[in-house]
């Protein structure tokens, strides 16, 4: 059931000044179509917080999107300047960190805002195979 905020005001001043129970609230207030579910959780907020909004911290915490693992990614994933072509495919940082294969590419997209390309295979070229490409295109 959603509550207004002065739902919620009323709801609250009533059950603190006067305790109010959720059946009360129902016989009193019929035309609003509170469902007993609703006002129990409510109530049970407000017993226990004293208030009606959320808690600040309330919910799944974050734990493989840490931003200690952030960091770690990050080192791995990027090239270090004295040293080019240093970075690692996600297999090997997921491999190397211990962190999820999904949370290393979520990582990599959502915080670090890359992306994730996949190693492909160039054929190598030999100093005549140069040579004769930079004839075609001089």
């Amino acid at each position: 059931m959603f509550f207004s905020e002065e739902d919620k005001i009323l709801i609250k001043n009533l059950r603190q000044l006067k305790g109010y129970t959720a059946v009360r609230f129902q016989r009193e207030f019929e035309s609003k179509n509170w469902t007993r579910s609703g006002l129990d959780y409510l109530l049970a907020k407000i017993d226990h917080s004293g208030s009606v909004d959320s808690v600040s911290g309330s919910g799944r915490s974050r734990t493989a999107r840490a931003i200690g693992n952030v960091t770690v990614v990050e080192e791995m994933a990027l090239s270090q300047e004295d040293k080019p072509r240093t970075h690692r495919t996600v297999r090997q940082i997921a491999r190397e960190s211990g962190i999820p294969r999904s949370s290393i590419h979520r990582i990599i997209k959502t915080d670090l805002q890359l992306k994730c390309l996949k190693k492909s295979n160039a054929q190598s070229l030999t100093l005549a195979n140069k040579q004769a490409r930079m004839i075609d295109t001089g």
